[in-house]
This record gives structure tokens, C-alpha cells and sequence, in this order.
């Protein structure tokens, strides 16, 4: 990918978040309720009722990396895209106070909406920094953890990213990524009508691929332990939430080539 292409996708993604935060609504579902966010990301009852309104209703990942990890008080916790902060928020509890967050996102909207809703909440063991998950603003051998929620799909550099989160994780570190899968065989004209990045199938790769990126980056125990199959229509809710004025004839030619070709998987590892 050139280097202008790498910067007009980070544009478009910036965009289309911009207008989901404003809208509450974006990548991966639309405006969930607060029931929704834990039926349909695996979001607890107590995790959803003890969070800010702003941050569940502006939640936009397809799982719930935090809350299947193991993380213990006083770790340091890096969240690769944090968007509104409920994943942010999450761990912060779990660590404690002696424990440190670490949220990068790349928008502007989304890091004021992050920042609002963890101010909402008092707790102080949270940072949110502006920047690239490519680039990660994060010393190297640092975090004890990183998480991801639907995120690095939309990356059009995924091994330079997984190579971050080597970087940045301490050895012995661990990470637990929720994300977007595609099959290798995915017609490009659906990709092409998924908006390319900013819909989450787009930019999307395959499972085998996915993985192998995290163990080519020196990852190891990569595994998949949780993974949820979405019906065709859940995809195209997805696709159609941002671009809603896409043509329905379009869309209802996508369904048959859609069936169980886009899933939803919750990766961990370590380093």
C-alpha cells in the first residue's frame, strides 16, 4: 500500500467514526441499548449498568476483550483503539487504582468522548492518547496487557500492528483482541460496498491470516477462544448502519455470498 492510500484510509476511518460517535451509531452494530451491548457483545449486566450511558450507547466492538481477560490489579493495560472508553473503563476497575490504563485513538471525537465518559466515572488510573495503533504512543516492554475491541481490521497495516503489540507488551505479556474475520474468498464487490475500511468487513481478513500475523510478529500461544458466526443479515445491519442509502438490490445480491464468511473471534496470546 502507498503511503497515500495508507493516509486516505486513516481519513476515511476518521470520518466515518466521527459521524458514528455523533450519531451513536457505527462499525459493527448501530445504536445498541444497554441491554443490547451485553446480549450481543458479551458485555455483563453489572459491566453495562455500572458504566457511563455515553460509553455503552457509543460502544462500537463485536466482543468483550476485557472481560474474559485475566487482568490483576496493578497492571499496566494498553487499549488499541479506545474509542468511547467502556473498554477503557472496564479494565481500570479490574486493575485497581495501583494499576494504569492506557487508551490510543486516532480520533478527535472519539478521544473528547472518552475522555467525558471517564471523567463521568472519577477514575484517575486512566490516560487516553492520541495517535496511530501502527505507531503506538506507548514505550516499548511496558504493558502488562493489550486489548482491542473490532479495531485492527480497519487497519491497512495489520503486521506493522501486531508488531506493536509485541513492542509494547513486557515478556510474558498477554493480549485478548476481539475483531472482525473475513473468508479468503469473499467477493471483492461486497468488500468494495462494505465502504473498504470503515464498515469493519471491508478491510477485514481471514482467520488463518489473522492469526499467522500475530505469531510472524513473535507472538506466541496464539489461539481463538471464543468465536461467533454472524448471520448474513447481521453483516449487512453492519454495512448498511454507516451507508444507508446503498442500493437494497445490492445489498439483497450480497446475502447468498455472506453465508458464514464473516465472524467475529476473541484472540489471545502472549509474548
Amino acid at each position: 500500500m502507498t503511503s497515500e492510500n495508507y493516509s486516505t484510509t486513516h481519513e476515511l476511518v476518521k470520518e466515518a467514526y466521527t459521524r458514528a460517535i455523533q450519531k451513536e451509531g457505527g462499525c459493527c452494530g448501530g445504536k445498541p441499548s444497554r441491554s443490547a451491548a451485553a446480549t450481543l457483545a458479551g458485555y455483563g449486566e453489572t459491566d453495562v449498568a455500572n458504566a457511563p450511558n455515553g460509553a455503552v450507547e457509543s460502544s462500537f466492538g463485536c466482543g468483550n476483550p476485557v472481560g474474559l481477560a485475566g487482568l490483576q490489579p496493578g497492571d499496566t493495560v494498553v487499549d488499541l483503539g479506545a474509542g468511547a472508553g467502556l473498554d477503557l473503563i472496564l479494565a481500570a476497575r479490574r486493575v485497581g487504582p495501583t494499576g494504569r490504563i492506557i487508551g490510543v485513538d486516532m480520533t478527535d471525537a472519539m478521544i473528547a468522548a472518552a475522555k467525558q465518559n471517564i471523567a463521568a466515572t472519577g477514575l484517575t488510573n486512566i490516560e487516553v492518547r492520541k495517535g496511530l495503533i501502527e505507531n503506538l504512543p506507548v514505550d516499548a516492554t511496558s504493558a502488562d496487557w493489550v486489548v482491542s475491541n473490532c479495531v485492527i481490521n480497519l487497519s491497512p497495516d495489520k503486521p506493522r500492528v501486531f508488531s506493536e503489540i509485541a513492542r509494547v507488551l513486557k515478556p510474558g505479556g498477554r493480549f485478548s483482541i476481539s475483531d472482525i474475520v473475513v473468508s479468503d474468498d469473499i467477493p471483492t464487490w461486497i468488500r468494495e460496498m462494505a465502504g473498504s475500511y470503515a464498515a469493519c468487513v471491508g478491510g477485514a481478513i481471514s482467520e488463518t491470516a489473522y492469526l499467522d500475523g500475530l505469531r510472524a510478529a513473535g507472538l506466541t500461544d496464539v489461539r481463538v477462544v471464543d468465536r461467533l458466526v454472524y448471520e448474513p443479515r447481521q453483516v449487512v445491519a453492519m454495512v448498511v448502519n454507516d451507508f444507508p442509502d446503498l442500493d437494497q438490490s445490492l445489498v439483497d445480491r450480497a446475502l447468498p455470498f455472506i453465508e458464514n464468511k464473516v465472524a467475529s473471534l476473541r484472540v489471545t496470546g502472549r509474548k
